[in-house]
């Protein structure tokens, strides 16, 4: 299930010192965007953040519970998402700290993709 309104609205209100936060519906979850990077996840309003090998430390918490993940074709398809502490949503700064580590994931998973797209080579003007 995706986000209900409420909850979007929470995670809009408390994640807003990190910049332009956007989310949307995809595939029966919801992607919580900053400044157009995909840094989290929603489904049935529970957050998962991204983690990556340079994150993992500071999210090591979040490895005591269920990663985001589907099946398909009979194996398990890992999105690379731990899911937040409920804590952490009374803990305002700390969820911040956390959603920060998540973005940065968020920016070196775009910046690998942008290198790894192969190069468009223009047409040649007549």
């Amino acid at each position: 299930m995706v986000a209900s309104d409420s909850f979007a609205e929470f995670l809009h209100e408390q994640l807003a010192p990190l910049g332009r936060i956007t989310m949307r519906r995809m595939f029966g979850k919801t992607g919580v965007f900053c400044d157009g990077l995909m840094f989290g996840m929603v489904r049935d309003n529970t957050l998962y953040f991204r983690v990556d090998d340079d994150n993992r430390a500071v999210l090591k918490e979040a490895q005591s519970f269920p990663p985001l993940n589907y099946e398909k074709k009979g194996g398990i398809i890992d999105l690379s998402f731990w899911r937040a502490p409920e804590r952490l949503f009374d803990e305002a700064d700390e969820l911040v700290t956390w959603a920060r580590a998540a973005l940065a994931a968020a920016q070196r998973v775009a910046a690998k993709r942008e290198r790894a797209a192969p190069k468009r080579k223009s047409k040649p003007q007549l």
